[in-house]
């Protein structure tokens, strides 16, 4: 059974909800079609080096993209109508005859080298009744569910989304996207995984998504959402985060991140049955944060999720996900900002992360996951170093100029190796947005 109908009572609450809006007033405050219109542009220069220990040729890639995103008002009255638009261009600076593969840029072709450019565009039609908007076309998606990354440019979907702020600190929301740009791809594709190898000529045919998020209670905030890739996988995700001074000087976060994957519909990656879950503790104090976190694969398959997606997982990091199957992982990050040292705009972040997985578990049958299995691999163990400084412009001509230096390691052993190399990656990422008006 679709996962839309057996979620079929909240949809029904957000048509509701956008028939009370358009009953509650005569007409809207909208500012109008080109009154509440921006254009804005942003460019980015990205450089990124993988150094995999066990290989020959690092994979170095360095480009600079220029992003453009219009988004217009709505006309008014009871039911506003408006067109949103995006442009994207991506230049290769560096990177081929062997050095190719970070991700940067588009995927090669025989001879190792990237094309010199890549580029999209796409548009959006959208409709707002008051609280509710309706959107069909190209969406820019981020939540526990569907989240686009992005590296020289971001990662799009085309479908249709409906979000709705009725009821005073909730958000409800639901869609169904058919398609996706990825972000170092010219042309769209069906929605596939991160992992898992999908037999030739199979495809999934959609994603539908439902979620609720909840923020009515100072410090507290919690979600609900619920997906269906179509003959793939049924996910349901859970979050509670909860921050609270003690004082002016000291802050307590505790929080949890619940995943729950099931195989549905023709299995194309076969079977699946995992729960993932991610528990943290940060402490505050003045410009200095300390946390720990916890988290925890049970399932024989890997925790899986869309591909170049975002999870929210604690110990998602730069180059790993510590999400492999039956991991155990814990993390300890510190972090500061300079505004402490009358450094506004510098923040820093240093964190080690450790992880044990058993591979010996995986069916070397699965349809999807037998690349998993590694019968010498029930003790597999991984570990990465992360440190992030960023610098973010305060003020004058250049304001919100950001500088992000970013090194990861990460090393693995006991049959760990079957999953990837030892591997350095740095990135560096120089945004500079613009808004045009």
């Amino acid at each position: 059974m679709s996962i839309i109908l057996k979620l079929s009572p909240l949809f029904i609450a957000m048509a509701a909800a956008i028939g009370v809006s358009a009953q509650a007033a005569e007409h809207s405050s909208q500012e109008g079609f080109i009154e509440g219109s921006s254009l804005k542009l942003d460019t980015r220069n990205y450089y990124m080096n993988r150094n995999r220990q066990q290989q020959t040729d690092d994979n170095i890639e360095w480009g600079q993209s220029f992003i453009g995103i219009f988004e217009s008002g709505y006309t008014q009255g009871t039911v506003g109508f408006g067109l949103d638009a995006n442009a994207m261009l991506g230049l290769k600076l560096d990177g081929g005859g062997g050095t190719d593969g970070s991700t940067i840029l588009p995927v090669s072709d025989g001879n190792g080298k990237a094309p010199g450019s890549f580029s999209s565009g796409g548009g959006t039609l959208k409709m707002r009744a008051l609280d509710t908007e309706l959107k069909a076309g190209d969406l820019f998606l981020n939540n526990p569910v569907i989240a686009g990354q992005t590296r020289l440019l971001p990662q799009t979907f085309r479908g249709i989304s409906l979000t709705n702020h009725s009821f005073d600190g909730w958000l409800l929301e639901g869609g169904q996207a058919s398609f996706t740009k990825l972000y170092n791809q010219s042309g769209r594709q069906r929605i596939d995984t991160a992992y898992g190898k999908l037999a030739d000529g199979d495809e999934s045919r959609h994603l539908n998504w439902v979620g609720v998020a909840w923020s009515g209670f100072p410090g507290l905030t919690s979600s609900l959402y619920a997906a269906e890739l179509k003959d793939i996988w049924n996910q349901y995700y859970y979050d509670l985060d909860y921050s609270y001074a003690l004082n002016e000087l000291v802050t307590l976060n505790p929080g949890l991140h619940f995943y729950h994957t099931q195989d549905t519909g023709d299995a194309l990656l076969g079977d699946i049955d995992n729960n993932t879950y991610s528990l943290h503790f940060t402490l505050g104090v003045g410009h200095h944060s300390l946390t720990a976190a916890y988290q925890r694969v049970n399932g024989n398959t890997p925790f899986n999720y869309i591909n170049q997606g975002s999870i929210y997982l604690d110990n998602s990091q730069q180059y790993s996900d510590f999400n492999g199957p039956n991991e155990r992982s814990w993390k300890l990050k510190y972090a500061y900002d300079f505004a402490g040292l009358g450094l506004p705009g510098l923040t820093s972040a240093l964190s080690y992360s450790r992880g044990t997985l058993d591979l010996s578990k995986v069916d070397p049958n699965s349809r999807g996951y037998a690349s998993f299995y590694n019968a010498d691999g029930e003790n597999a163990k991984h570990w990465e170093r992360d440190i992030d400084l960023k610098y973010v412009v305060q003020g004058g001509k250049a304001k919100d100029l950001a500088v992000d230096l970013q090194w990861a390691s990460n090393r693995g052993g006991n049959g760990y190796g079957a999953l990837g190399t030892d591997t350095d990656e740095y990135r560096v990422i120089v945004d500079y947005p613009l808004n045009i008006f």
